[in-house]
């Protein structure tokens, strides 16, 4: 691995590698920081939608945080995205600011957060395959060998408490709209990191949120006139952590972490955030987790890791 220079100063003081590396580590816990605040998004949607229409929860979360967006990109004069960015700027917008929220606050409806934290595993592997399909970032074959082994098991997960489960409809249900929500998260990756290398990890999500606001705005509007929403401080709580940390405040970190300490090493911290979400989802709002459903998690987890650290031999 070859080592950022350093400058004449450092060398005689005798640290370079230090002074190297530090972008490196503020990027991993930069990462960390983001995927913690993600580990969340699902136990406290769920809670939401529990009061709230997930509808409303969705389209919300959208409005406020792209108006948010668009005071703090004009109060800062931050520079416009370019013509070409334009593109990338559409699919951001349509996975992780429409996409994603909309699908899994839908999902979380039918089934328990410690369930979608299984399939959302696949986050991974959805943005692994489509950066090689659209981008043609280039995988061995050892690589897809262990993302199908993962698929598989989230499959068999979701099949297998469809089948164990009276209203198995709507179970599927659920399995199918959060299937739908990885899919679309991992579209929203792949097109942020790269509008990332070009407008930074903080300028990315926010004009995301911006370009989504045309379209996310007036339905919240629409859906507060025709069904003004009712719910406790608790459901309110949580719709302001997915609005706020989930939506922007957690995108900082992980955008920026990104960049600082490179996609494929801070990418790893990612392998956590099942467990963190199983942990939180068990912790602090009392969901069952069988000791299957751990043992589910750790092996999407080691195919995820056994995968990427083959792909990053290449």
């Amino acid at each position: 691995m070859k080592l950022a220079a350093t400058s004449p100063d450092a060398r005689r003081a005798g640290m370079p590698q230090v002074r190297a590396r530090s972008p490196e580590m503020r990027g991993l816990l930069l990462g960390l920081a983001g995927v913690l605040a993600f580990s969340l998004t699902l136990p406290m949607t769920r809670f939401a939608v529990a009061e709230l229409d997930p509808w409303f929860l969705a389209f919300g979360r959208m409005a406020i945080a792209g108006v948010i967006a668009a005071v703090w990109l004009l109060a800062t004069g931050a520079t416009r995205p370019a013509r070409n960015d334009l593109g990338l700027l559409a699919w951001s917008a349509l996975g992780i600011v429409i996409g994603f929220p909309l699908l899994s606050s839908l999902a979380l409806r039918h089934i328990p957060a410690n369930h979608g934290a299984i399939i959302v595993g696949l986050l991974p592997f959805a943005t692994a395959l489509l950066a090689a399909l659209v981008f043609k970032d280039r995988q061995p074959a050892r690589f897809w060998i262990f993302a199908a082994i993962g698929s598989g098991l989230v499959i068999a997960f979701a099949l297998r408490d469809s089948g164990n489960d009276a209203t198995g409809a709507t179970v599927s249900f659920g399995n199918l709209a959060m299937l739908g929500a990885v899919f679309a998260g991992a579209i929203g990756y792949v097109a942020g990191a790269r509008l990332t290398t070009r407008l930074g990890g903080v300028a990315a999500i926010l004009w995301a949120l911006v370009f989504a606001l045309p379209v996310t705005l007036p339905i919240a509007l629409a859906l507060t006139w025709v069904n003004p929403p009712h719910a406790g401080a608790a459901a309110w709580g949580a719709f302001a952590y997915v609005t706020l940390i989930s939506q922007v405040v957690g995108f900082f970190a992980w955008y920026n972490g990104l960049a600082l300490g490179g996609v494929a090493r801070v990418g790893q911290v990612q392998l956590l955030q099942a467990f963190f979400t199983i942990g939180f989802a068990a912790l602090l709002f009392g969901e069952h987790v069988s000791a299957l459903t751990w043992l589910f998690a750790l092996g999407v987890v080691a195919t995820i890791a056994l995968g990427r650290g083959l792909g990053a031999r290449k």
